[in-house]
């Protein structure tokens, strides 16, 4: 299944955002902020434009049967403007997995965790994200489960810069994804029937913008943690 998580105006805005970035980085304003995510710059920059080019794709794993199912509908909820598709003669609400908001994510973050050995930091920053996105995630009608936009990356950059300056980067990565994933979709899986929703994505609508600006909340906090190490690294490099 494929269609926009949110209208082309508000997804335009995460693709400006995701440029933005790229700029300072290229500029050198951002320097060094990307290698302390533990991905090459290029690599991080692919890796969010996947992601934003994933959401477009819902990979089918479930369906709930649903008496009525809302179709071809803007729902707005806490200042942003998600996308019910529009279907024809639809079983119920089929629930899926976002390949842009969910399954690279996870992919990603579990790299980060291995390559930086961050298991017990990443399960206390994961449990804590965990809890503030459950505790503020709400039922949306047509949509499924839906979160403030800034509340995954607000609670990932305290977390992740209280517990490791150093490795903040990749912790916010981890954190902000893995943990909005299971407090605001996996643990509300109980609330989406009634909804209406033609299709409960894990990771799409409700939760994909958070998840994406986490990602961009990555680099910003890689370059505040960097920051006093900026001028030893250009004098090693010389």
């Amino acid at each position: 299944m494929h269609y926009l998580p949110l209208p082309l105006p508000f997804f335009s805005l995460l693709v400006g955002a995701l440029l933005v970035v790229i700029v300072l980085a290229e500029i050198g304003v951002l320097s060094y902020a990307y290698s302390r995510v533990g991905l090459r710059a290029r690599t991080l920059f692919l890796v969010l434009a996947i992601s934003l080019s994933g959401s477009y794709f819902n990979i089918p794993i479930a369906r709930l049967a649903e008496r009525h199912v809302v179709s071809g509908k803007y729902v707005d909820f806490f200042g942003m403007r998600y996308v019910v598709p529009v279907v024809v003669n639809w079983p119920g609400t089929v629930i899926a997995v976002n390949v842009g908001g969910a399954v690279i994510p996870v992919l990603v973050s579990a790299y980060l965790m291995i390559e930086h050995s961050l298991w017990a930091q990443s399960l206390v920053a994961i449990g804590c994200v965990t809890a503030v996105s459950h505790a503020l995630a709400h039922p949306v009608h047509g949509i499924g489960i839906a979160v403030p936009i800034f509340v995954p990356a607000l609670a990932t950059a305290v977390t992740a810069l209280l517990l490791s300056r150093r490795h903040a980067a990749a912790l916010a990565y981890v954190a902000g994804s893995i943990g909005t994933l299971i407090g605001a979709d996996v643990l509300n899986f109980d609330k989406i029937r009634g909804l209406g929703a033609p299709v409960a994505s894990i990771g799409g609508a409700g939760t994909f913008d958070g998840i994406f600006l986490t990602g961009i909340l990555a680099v910003l906090i890689a370059s505040v943690a960097s920051g006093p190490d900026v001028p030893r690294r250009r004098q090693l490099a010389r």
